[in-house]
């Protein structure tokens, strides 16, 4: 672990992007939930609360704030919240399932100052309302967009990737463009929460070849129709990789670079670098996807969330180079280990119980399958039933193909 002065004031390190989960209070239920979000817990923040907190933030040099539940807009304080934070300078967006996200609410949510609105669509019609566990949520969802849009808010989507929907891809963007998003962002259904629960439904790593190819090519093709149609590079729809869906493949740069930007790739977990996220009973933790009981950094009601920025370990992990001696199994072989360092921390740990060894690597599957194997994955023990939880597989090879 990092030592308890792991950071200080003049380091890089700052809590640049912050995701604040308001309650877990829902409309949904989903069958793929990390949270398990449906009620609300019983001690969360309330609108004073989430105030004194804000303003610690904005002392802090955050620029972003994504608000999450749940739903963040079931929590009564979202519309001061988010002004308190456009009148300092931070920029505010939601992500949502969008069931409930009216005419209305997007007017007032644009009137609270919100900037963007990413509203998650996993699929097709039938396999979106199968993972949400209620029929009409896509549409629900497909309506919350062109609301939110309609309410002069920029638009995004994001797809969770999984057995019932990876050989759907181009079939779920179909149903977003009409909708006028800017950007797309495909990141996969970890084992955690309900979706731990669900064992058949978690993406065999092998299969992330063909998710990551088809990726890449859904953003060539746009790219083609955009230089037919002269539109700006800038303008065009931007197809992104979320940080748990990787890595140094050949369309790495691509679908990680903003389209007419400098080219980038992985670089790194960034819990505790630039993300800070607060659940909301006011636990700390350095990303938001990450499983509770390993992560806590402390709780907003008890310590100084600058303070424990600067001196949590819990929030520190991914800091300092002495990450790489965390590895094992191939990342700890792999040429990428001192850049990538494992990948993303929240996967690992809910799908091995520890972090430092990622199967879901385009890398990985690619070199495993020039030498005639592949990986699946076997569960070993299950979750237990709380938010934010996790079992454990165990990776296995077996010939390519099968």
């Amino acid at each position: 672990m990092p030592s308890r002065r792991a950071v200080r004031p003049g380091t890089p390190f700052a809590p640049i992007h912050v995701v604040w989960e308001l309650t877990m209070r829902c409309d949904h239920a989903c069958a793929h939930c990390g949270s398990r979000a449906a009620k609300p817990r019983p001690d969360e923040l309330d609108t004073p609360e989430l105030l004194d907190v804000a303003a610690a933030l904005v002392k802090m040099g955050t620029r972003e704030v994504a608000l999450i539940g749940g739903e963040a807009y079931l929590h009564p304080g979202v519309f001061e919240l988010s002004r308190f934070f456009t009148d300092n300078d931070v920029r505010v967006i939601m992500q949502t399932g969008g069931r409930g996200l009216t005419p209305k609410l997007a007017r007032d949510l644009a009137a609270a100052g919100m900037a963007s609105v990413g509203v998650s669509v996993d699929g097709p019609e039938a396999v979106h309302d199968e993972l949400r566990a209620s029929v009409g949520s896509h549409r629900a969802a497909i309506a919350g967009l062109h609301n939110a849009r309609d309410a002069g808010m920029l638009t995004s989507s994001n797809t969770q990737v999984n057995r019932l929907n990876a050989h759907l891809l181009r079939e779920t963007l179909a149903a977003l463009r009409p909708t006028g998003i800017v950007s797309w962002r495909a990141q996969l259904t970890a084992p955690m929460g309900r979706a731990a629960d669900r064992p058949e439904w978690i993406l065999e790593p092998w299969r992330i070849l063909d998710v990551i190819d088809t990726l890449g090519a859904i953003q060539g093709e746009i790219a083609e129709e955009a230089h037919a149609n002269g539109t700006p590079v800038k303008r065009m729809l931007d197809v992104q990789l979320g940080n748990n869906l990787g890595y140094y493949g050949p369309h790495e740069q691509i679908l990680r670079s903003r389209p007419g930007t400098t080219a980038t790739w992985y670089q790194g977990c960034t819990a505790g670098r630039y993300v800070l996220s607060i659940e909301s009973d006011g636990t700390i933790k350095a990303c938001p996807s990450l499983p509770t009981a390993p992560y806590v950094g402390g709780n907003v009601r008890n310590v100084d969330i600058a303070a424990a920025w600067l001196d949590e370990p819990a929030l520190a992990f991914a800091r300092t180079d002495e990450r790489v001696s965390e590895l094992w199994g191939f990342c700890k072989t792999c040429m990428y280990a001192d850049i990538c360092k494992g990948g993303c921390t929240f996967t690992a740990h809910t799908t091995l119980g520890r972090r430092g060894n990622n199967p879901f690597c385009y890398h990985r599957a690619a070199t495993l399958k020039k030498r005639g194997v592949r990986e699946r994955l076997v569960q070993k023990e299950r979750a237990a039933g709380q938010p934010y939880d996790f079992g454990r597989f165990e990776v296995v090879e077996e010939p390519w193909g099968g």
